[in-house]
């Protein structure tokens, strides 16, 4: 069973995004909330595993929120609530590190789906999305690779650098010839010293440090 917590300001949206979700097989809504600061305590009150958080919040927004809430000692999976499929709020909460976002007007099926998905560790949208989003709102990158990657060894590097052309584990190691496994270990290595804890950060920090460049 999963456990959700559910975030909107409207009640309307909200109570109709709880009935859905409570009807629905293995997922169980512990807790609502209607701004930001009530999903951070919510949150760390009722430690689920899904946080279902409109971006657009009163008070402390839904990105700040998730900020808040991925700082702290529990590691909820955040799948974030928008109207727009490319927004600069869409942008912050990916490198805050959320999961991934969902259309507020995606089929229930969608929904629900969705938060199974994120629920396993998946990253809900591809490649191709978090590249586009990435591209439209990071700024120009550095001419050479920022220092915070010295960090990092070479395979390591190289490692992020696929990852942030959206490449899955299985085709980075075949380009690499190495196991899946060692693909996944570089990451669990890589991730800690770049301060991060998803890939869709991994993606965002590969443009943002410049180790892969918008539009190649």
């Amino acid at each position: 069973m999963t456990s959700v917590l559910v975030v909107d300001d409207q009640d309307l949206v909200r109570a109709g995004l709880v009935a859905l979700l409570n009807a629905a097989p293995g997922v169980e809504v512990v807790g609502e909330a209607r701004d930001g600061l009530e999903a951070v305590h919510e949150a760390a009150r009722l430690r689920p595993e899904v946080i279902l958080m409109d971006i657009r919040l009163p008070g402390l927004d839904g990105v700040s929120a998730t900020a808040r809430i991925l700082a702290g000692p529990d590691n909820p999976r955040v799948l974030i609530l928008t109207v727009f499929d490319l927004d600069e709020y869409v942008y912050r909460a990916l490198r805050a590190g959320a999961a991934g976002f969902l259309l507020k007007d995606s089929p229930p099926e969608t929904l629900i789906s969705g938060i199974q998905s994120v629920a396993r560790g998946d990253m809900l949208f591809g490649p191709t999305i978090t590249r586009r989003l990435v591209e439209a709102y990071t700024s120009t990158p550095p001419a050479e690779p920022a220092p915070e990657l010295s960090a990092l060894t070479e395979r390591e590097r190289e490692v992020l650098r696929l990852v942030g052309t959206g490449m899955p584990n299985g085709e980075i190691a075949t380009r690499l010839l190495v196991s899946e496994a060692t693909v996944k270990t570089h990451l669990n290595r890589l991730m800690p010293k770049l301060g991060i804890s998803s890939r869709a950060q991994a993606v965002v920090v590969a443009y943002e440090t410049g180790l892969v460049r918008p539009g190649r």
